[in-house]
């Protein structure tokens, strides 16, 4: 039955991918689209506002869900549409569910077949993710440069618990979202995302990501330095 449940997941995911590309769907998630079509999503948005915010979560769920192109780009969009505040929630809430089915589908898809065929090598991987795996997420996911779909799937692999994928990954997420949707409520001034995130933006952000992570260890060490001077075993 599992398997069963598994080729079915396989299928549905296959075919949304090939009709994103088959029908050229990706033409409506670039800049020059979203900047031509500004004018337009904010008169629907007034006009149906409900209608717009569920939709709007629904593909931003799918894009991340499936691991497509464009999210990135609905996060500008939702800064020109909603503003800062209601922007970054829809993106904050949306971003972490769409990441964490990606997460399960990995999950339910490879984890069992990669840890049987590299249990042994992953051994001392697993540990790692069970005694800090949230801090390691955490940090990457304030690592703009690495992609966040890639840290979906691989995290998907590992012993980590699903709830606290979800939780770590809204907090670790919230400080890039804020940035993208900010920019987003200039989505018309913008001429290329390559400007969004500064050297120096992107090396804050790596150091809040690392700074739990060096606390830990940094603490571990204190403590076993003083047992061994206690001669605690």
């Amino acid at each position: 039955m599992n398997n069963i449940k598994k080729i079915i997941i396989l299928i549905v995911i296959v075919a949304c991918v090939w009709a994103f590309f088959q029908f050229g769907l990706g033409q409506y998630l670039t800049l020059e689209y979203m900047k031509s079509q500004q004018a337009e999503f904010q008169n629907f948005y007034k006009e149906n506002t409900w209608l717009a915010i569920g939709a709007y979560t629904a593909v931003y769920i799918v894009t991340t869900a499936l691991s497509l192109p464009g999210a990135v780009l609905l996060t500008l969009l939702a800064g020109a549409l909603f503003g800062l505040l209601v922007g970054t929630i829809l993106v904050s809430v949306a971003s972490t569910i769409g990441a964490t089915l990606a997460f399960l589908v990995s999950r339910m898809l490879l984890r069992d077949w990669v840890q049987n065929k590299f249990g042994g090598f992953l051994k001392t991987i697993n540990e790692g993710i069970e005694k800090d795996g949230v801090f390691y997420l955490f940090t990457l996911r304030l690592i703009p440069a690495v992609p966040f779909f890639v840290i979906n799937l691989v995290m998907g692999l590992t012993p980590m618990r699903t709830i606290q994928f979800f939780l770590v990954s809204q907090v670790g997420m919230l400080a890039g979202t804020m940035v993208f949707v900010n920019a987003g409520t200039q989505l018309a001034q913008i001429e290329s995302l390559r400007g969004i995130l500064s050297p120096g933006l992107i090396f804050s952000f790596v150091l809040l990501g690392i700074f739990p992570l060096l606390a830990k260890k940094l603490m571990s060490f204190v403590k076993a330095r003083k047992e061994l001077k206690s001669g605690t075993p």
